[in-house]
Formats: C-alpha cells, sequence, structure tokens
C-alpha cells in the first residue's frame, strides 16, 4: 500500500477537524475522496503533506511513518500536492513558477527533462512559458499548477479540487489529464466536488462528513448507492 491513514486526527486550534480518518491508496491507483464544503477533504491533504500535524504517527507512506516528517521532506519522498487555490506566484514568469516545484532538484539535465515531459502534457505552458502566471486563464493557470507540482516528479500526487470553477471544457481536459498522468505511473488521490465525475475517473472512492469517512467503496458501488446519488451526483 503505498499511502495510509490510520484513525487520523487533526484540528484547527481547539476544533477538531478530522476525527479517526483512515484510508489507503494503492499504488498506481487512482481514488476519489468526496465531500461537501467543510467536510474535511482539504485538511485530510494538507495533513498528509505535513502543513498541518495529527498527534498520532498514523500517516505512513510506502510503509514508513510520515507524521512527524517536515513538509519538505515529504515532497523528498515523493508526494506532492496541487492545492485548491493554486497558490501560483502571479508576477513570476510561467518557467519560473515551473522551476520553483523543482526547488530540492540541482541536477540541471533533470530539471531540463522534467520541463520537456511538462511540456509535452501541456503545450500552452511552452508557448507562454515567458508570460506573467497571473496573465493566464482560469485553466491554463489550474495547468501550471498541476506541472509545477509534477515538476518534483512525484510517486504520489494530491489533487485538491482541480476542476473548481472551470468551464466544462476544461474540466474535461483536467480529467484526461489526471488519467494520462496515472497511465504514465502516477498515483493519485483526487479530491472533487465532481462526484461522477471523480468516481467515473476513480476505482475506489471515500466520502468524507464532518471529519469522518462516512461511506467508501468502489466508485461502481458508490454510484450504484441511494444515499450517494441524492447527496453527491444529483440523483433523487
Amino acid at each position: 500500500m503505498l499511502l495510509e491513514l490510520n484513525g487520523v486526527h487533526a484540528f484547527h486550534g481547539k476544533i477538531e477537524a478530522l476525527r479517526g480518518v483512515s484510508l489507503r491508496v494503492p499504488e498506481h491507483a487512482i481514488v476519489s475522496l468526496l465531500g461537501a464544503n467543510g467536510a474535511g477533504k482539504t485538511t485530510t491533504v494538507r495533513t498528509i503533506v505535513g502543513l498541518h500535524r495529527s498527534p498520532g504517527n498514523d500517516i505512513r507512506f510506502d510503509d514508513a511513518p510520515i507524521g512527524n516528517v517536515p513538509p519538505h521532506q515529504i515532497v523528498g519522498l515523493g508526494i506532492s500536492m496541487v492545492p485548491e487555490r493554486r497558490e501560483l506566484f502571479p508576477d513570476m514568469s510561467v518557467l519560473d513558477n515551473l522551476e520553483m516545484g523543482a526547488y530540492r532538484r540541482r541536477d540541471r539535465q533533470d530539471v531540463r527533462r522534467a520541463l520537456d515531459w511538462i511540456y509535452s502534457l501541456f503545450p500552452v505552458l511552452a508557448e507562454r512559458r515567458k508570460q506573467r502566471a497571473g496573465a493566464l486563464s482560469g485553466g491554463q493557470q489550474q495547468m501550471l499548477a498541476i506541472g509545477r507540482s509534477l515538476m518534483s516528479r512525484p510517486r504520489l500526487l494530491l489533487l485538491d479540487e482541480p476542476t473548481l470553477g472551470l468551464a466544462p471544457l476544461l474540466v474535461k481536459q483536467i480529467f484526461a489529464i489526471v488519467q494520462e498522468l496515472n497511465r504514465q505511473g502516477i498515483t493519485i488521490l483526487l479530491i472533487e466536488q465532481n462526484a461522477k465525475q471523480a468516481l467515473k475517473l476513480a476505482e475506489y472512492g471515500y466520502i468524507l462528513e464532518n471529519g469522518r469517512i462516512a461511506l467508501e467503496g468502489e466508485s461502481a458501488t458508490l454510484m450504484q448507492d441511494e444515499n450517494v446519488q441524492r447527496s453527491y451526483l444529483g440523483a433523487i
């Protein structure tokens, strides 16, 4: 198992945001984490990468505990996160933003190969590499945020709401890119409000409610569940 959370708790001040969250992400899989706003999805991924602390040593990556590992070292282990709000450097160029994702890498040839790979995935970033990131469209900024995270060559990519606010055509493009990354061997934990598309993409899903896992199962099974249909898929 590539990633395991075993009864993870996390706090915002004195407020318990995660209440014993357990989930598993097999290597080479796409797993979705679904839930309404405020359910704890973003807190979950931020806890995985060390931006929130869980009191126990209850997060394992590739069978090694990472609960006390600093965020910059977690990136070095092979975990990268695309944050919900992208968090680009708007006044820096596309190229500079991408190179920020490779800050731990010292081999310039490796960085060059990573850039070529990113440009093959996102040709528009190559075309606009000298342009300010803040001048890109919303969809292009999301591509840049994903590309920056990929510059560290992660084994596990955490995608936090990658289609939020995007037009339907761009949503389709982003999901196609997620599929392609998975085909290339990257394991993906996908946090999404677009539950129907996320479940179509993932093999397995978890539904988070009020900081707890309320339901889990194979995606096809979850899509047939009446409660899931009613609450997340727009069905009656």
